[in-house]
């Protein structure tokens, strides 16, 4: 008993989401179309994804930007590569798998260039480039990833409504990096070599060309919007099982149990005709507000499987959606990894780390908010 205790305390989200199914099978019996609504197809890509980028992680595909990383000689152009490193990469492996790579890297590079004081607002960064970084990709985070495979929207179109708010960011992390050196735009660090010596084994190197070569099949499956996706995911796991099975022992189930606890919760809500009709005036035409404020709660990768099926205006539920997770730790499930990760390191200072993460970002959030809610009014569609 203790340690489910410690599991659900553990996991917030998969409690809520757990607990939330349970109570809308009281409001909507179980039944057949209960069963057809759930969105397997989100479901398998999603395994598919989380199994992949944990190879990824175990076999430090993307180490070679590590030694790259040790090269820089300045503060700004360090903390810029690792900013947009996170920017970058979380378009393609996802915004928390990004965070799992690069914050970790800062907090040893700076520790090794004894530049502690700056871990803290460049990890809050770090974190506003995952969020806005990944929004560009379908497939950059789980909420784009369902609702990209609910839209019936092209990747290219996707891609163009995104970009505003994508450009609009990069340019913006750029000025808050050289806020940060104001007083010295050309401090130097200096990190020892052996801090990033190369740990990639080459008799490991099998199974890192088996890992992107499923990444690409995985890519290819989303793009394409191939009805045949389930057999994409039994290749995926049949390879796994036959050259790392030991592999899905690492994988972060969680995440998939939470999806789907959520769509059998919005499911059942959306089937009983009052709470529905509740809902659909009350979302109807007010996403954007709506998907930043429940995301507050829930989360927005929840919040985009309970509010999608009450939207009109597409647009305001992703864009608010992926405006969410600057107002606090819980808007995104990625934060949460941040804060795990800075914790993990410097347990004393989870207050510290909610107080910069919290001024940073809100920094970040007046600014981006307005803007992206007049973008909100270009339809997708």
């Amino acid at each position: 008993m203790e340690k489910i205790k410690h599991f659900l305390k553990k996991e917030p989200m998969l409690t809520v989401s757990a607990a939330a199914a349970l109570i809308s099978l009281f409001i909507t019996p179980p039944s057949k179309r209960l069963f057809n609504d759930i969105d397997w197809h989100t479901l398998g890509t999603l395994l598919m994804m989380l199994c992949v980028l944990e190879g990824f992680k175990q076999e430090q595909i993307l180490n070679p930007l590590v030694r790259f990383c040790a090269r820089r000689r300045h503060m700004v152009s360090i903390s810029l590569f690792l900013i947009f490193g996170v920017f970058f990469s979380s378009m393609f492996v996802t915004n928390d798998v990004s965070l799992v790579i690069f914050v970790p890297l800062t907090i040893m590079i700076f520790r090794s260039g004894d530049k502690e004081q700056y871990i803290l607002p460049v990890i809050s960064m770090e974190n506003i480039a995952a969020i806005r970084g990944s929004l560009l990709m379908p497939f950059g985070s789980p909420q784009n990833l369902f609702l990209f495979s609910q839209s019936g929207t092209s990747v290219w179109n996707f891609m163009l409504h995104m970009s505003p708010l994508c450009v609009m960011s990069a340019v913006l992390l750029v000025v808050f990096v050289c806020v940060l050196y104001r007083k010295d735009p050309h401090e130097a660090v200096h990190i020892s070599p052996e801090q990033t010596a190369n740990t990639q084994l080459p008799e490991r190197r099998r199974f890192r060309v088996t890992y992107l070569t499923l990444f690409v099949l995985i890519i290819l499956t989303i793009v394409t919007r191939t009805d045949y996706w389930y057999i994409a995911v039994g290749v995926v796991l049949a390879v796994i099982a036959i050259v790392d099975r030991q592999l899905f022992r690492k994988v972060d189930y969680v995440l998939i149990v939470t999806f789907f606890c959520f769509f059998v919760f919005s499911s059942s809500v959306a089937a009983n005709p009052r709470i529905s009709d509740v809902l659909q005036h009350a979302v109807a035409g007010h996403e954007y507000w709506w998907s930043i404020g429940l995301s507050q709660i829930i989360s927005n990768v929840p919040a985009s499987i309970v509010l999608y099926p009450f939207t009109v205006n597409f647009a305001g539920l992703i864009y608010g959606l992926d405006t969410a997770g600057l107002c606090s730790l819980i808007g995104s499930l990625a934060s949460v990894i941040n804060y795990r990760i800075y914790v993990r390191e410097y347990p004393q200072n989870g207050r510290q780390f909610i107080k910069v993460f919290t001024l940073v970002s809100w920094a970040f959030f007046l600014i981006v908010v307005i803007p992206g809610y007049l973008l909100s009014k270009w339809q997708f569609f």
